[in-house]
């Protein structure tokens, strides 16, 4: 695939992904992939990740059986981010919401939620 040469990857080897819904236009999370991440997601058609906290590649929800299955991507004119548009199988957010970008802010700085829960992340990720 040669267009993975074109891509500017940064000094750590990734490259940010922005994952929205292909239905409706919401941006569902941020994430950031590697060159195997991105050949994984596109060889699936499920997106997968590189997890920076962890430094580890998993298949986002892996964990919450949260997938992402990709309709289309697209990159964008610095070749330096990604956009993956997705059917998104109930939740993108590990907080429970449909999106990771749930909470507003206000011209006052205060934080308000929108929308609601879809699931419970206690029961999602059992704490061992």
């Amino acid at each position: 695939m040669n267009f993975l040469d074109k891509l500017n990857f940064d000094e750590k080897g990734l490259i940010p992904a922005i994952i929205q819904d292909y239905k409706d236009g919401i941006v569902l999370t941020l994430c950031y992939m590697n060159k195997e991440a991105l050949l994984k997601t596109l060889d699936t058609g499920k997106v997968h990740l590189f997890r920076r906290s962890k430094g580890i590649l998993m298949i986002k929800g892996e964990t919450s059986g949260c997938i992402q299955r990709v309709k289309s991507v697209y990159v964008d004119c610095a070749l330096n981010s990604l956009l993956f548009k997705v059917e998104q199988e109930r939740a993108a957010c590990h907080e429970g919401f449909f999106t990771c970008y749930f909470r507003k802010i206000d011209k006052n700085g205060n934080l308000t939620t929108e929308g609601e829960r879809v699931f419970n992340p206690d029961d999602v990720y059992k704490k061992k």
